[in-house]
């Protein structure tokens, strides 16, 4: 495995493990999860990866005009919005660099200006590109200041030329003063306006917003692990909250009974209804809902819900859906988790080993029912090979199951 350390590695700041064999990264992964999560039980041996680089199927590339070098791209370095000027990095799916790269040279050569944060002024501000790994299908998004682009055509067909593999090309305005890379308007120039991928036996369709995960080869080892700690017959009620375009959901629903999938962002239900047909999967439906919200209006109404999938961002769940989840009292509750310390605050809560929170007996929602469930088994994923993070995902079990 190459070993040579990045020329930029020390400004950029992504990759905190660089330079450390992989061997060395998995013990120190599995040591930190131990550390934070032996309270719990026993942590299992991490799952890592064959091939460890250039696994990210989504590479983000920020532009911007640097004195004396003309328009360069690449990465804000860790904390700032200064733009660390990189042609190829060990974490991004290597086709991807290359285009972004094209894309940099033909901005010249159209003299297309790069967008300048402090004065506003300038076109390009982002190129995104999404790679399909089962499919190779790859979609560009140029992120532009003004929906209005000189010699477009032109430009695509050129870029088209040069990089026949990919699929689609849409062009996004983001015209704010904003740290947002995507606007909200976009416009397809080439192409469907997304690519598909396939991931656990189902095809996905993946959009500009789309969350995906980006290390495919391993989200298929995290999600079958999640699965099969699921222990589904075929007989029961599934919710997959934070479900995103429905990719846990739909992996899982040849063994349900019954899939419901929640999510808060519009887009990614669309793509997950689509998802659902595209698969010829019926016992599937989604939700544009908050998944705590929406738990809570299950359990008023007497439904029952046998297992939950949840997923949540960096800051982990919250104490509403918690409490969702305690009321529904769900025999199983799979936790994909990209934080192992909000992982453990969350377990504390679930499982009732730490006393919660004041407002919480005041409320009166739920309070002490924790103490029905326990933590089964944990297993660390290396799904971000050469940085400091980890995902992992956790059986969380009633006690009378």
């Amino acid at each position: 495995m190459n070993q040579n350390i990045c020329p930029v590695s020390k400004r950029c700041g992504g990759c905190q493990y660089i330079g450390i064999s992989y061997e060395e990264q998995l013990k120190k992964k599995q040591k930190s999860v131990e550390q934070i999560l032996k309270r719990f039980g026993k942590v299992q041996k991490i799952i890592g990866m064959e091939d460890p680089e250039h696994y990210r199927n989504k590479v983000h590339a920020a532009f911007a005009f640097h004195k004396g070098r003309g328009i360069v791209s690449g990465i804000y370095q860790e904390g700032t919005h200064h733009i660390v000027p990189v042609d190829t990095c060990l974490l991004e799916n290597r086709k991807a660099d290359e285009i972004i790269l094209t894309i940099r040279q033909l901005a010249k050569s159209f003299k297309i200006k790069a967008y300048d944060e402090d004065t506003g002024y300038g076109l390009l501000r982002h190129v995104l590109v999404r790679t399909g790994h089962a499919t190779g299908q790859i979609m560009v998004v140029l992120v532009l200041g003004s929906p209005i682009m000189p010699s477009r055509n032109n430009f695509v067909k050129e870029l088209c030329k040069l990089h026949p593999e990919i699929t689609t090309i849409v062009l996004n305005v983001n015209n704010k003063r904003t740290s947002m890379v995507l606007g909200e308007k976009e416009q397809i120039l080439y192409g469907k306006g997304y690519i598909e991928d396939r991931l656990c036996g189902r095809i996905f369709r993946i959009s500009s917003k789309s969350f995906y995960q980006v290390n495919s080869v391993q989200t298929e080892k995290l999600y079958s692990k999640a699965i099969e700690y699921a222990a589904l017959t075929g007989q029961e009620t599934v919710i997959d909250a934070y479900c995103g375009i429905g990719t846990i959901g739909l992996a899982a629903a040849e063994h349900a009974g019954k899939v419901i999938g929640v999510e808060w962002n519009q887009a990614a239900v669309r793509d997950a209804v689509i998802n659902a047909k595209r698969n010829g999967i019926k016992n599937a439906d989604f939700y544009q809902n908050d998944a705590g919200r929406f738990m809570i209006q299950l359990a008023e109404a007497g439904e029952k819900v046998d297992v939950v999938f949840m997923d949540p961002p960096r800051s982990g769940s919250t104490e509403e859906f918690m409490n969702a989840v305690l009321r529904l009292r769900p025999e199983r509750v799979i936790y994909i988790s990209c934080n192992p310390e909000t992982l453990a605050r969350d377990l504390d809560y679930l499982t009732g080993s730490r006393q919660a929170k004041h407002e919480r007996k005041e409320a009166g929602r739920g309070s002490g029912k924790g103490q029905e469930y326990r933590v089964v088994e944990m297993m660390p994923v290396d799904m971000f090979p050469f940085t400091e993070h980890v995902e992992a995902v956790v059986l969380i079990q009633r006690k009378d199951t």
